[in-house]
C-alpha cells in the first residue's frame, strides 16, 4: 500500500508532549489494521499493521502476552 493510499486521518496521542516526540496513527481502510509514522518526519516511511498485527503490538505495550484475553 502507498502512504495515503486508504490511510485515515493521521492522529497524535493526548499523552503527546509539546517537543513533538512522538507517534501519529491513522486507521487502514480494510480490515482495520493501522499505519504509524513519526511525527517530526510526516513525509517520510509509514509502518502498516493488519488488524491482528496491531492487536498483538497494543497487547505487548500493556504487558501482555499475544493472544492473551487478559
Amino acid at each position: 500500500m502507498i502512504p495515503g493510499d486508504g490511510i485515515g486521518q493521521w492522529r497524535k496521542s493526548s499523552y503527546s508532549g509539546g517537543n513533538g516526540n512522538c507517534l501519529e496513527v491513522a486507521p487502514l481502510a480494510g480490515d482495520g489494521g493501522r499505519a504509524v509514522r513519526d511525527s517530526k518526519a510526516p513525509a517520510g516511511p509509514v509502518l502498516m499493521f493488519s488488524n491482528s498485527q496491531w492487536a498483538a503490538l497494543v497487547g505487548l505495550a500493556k504487558g501482555q502476552e499475544a493472544g492473551s484475553d487478559s
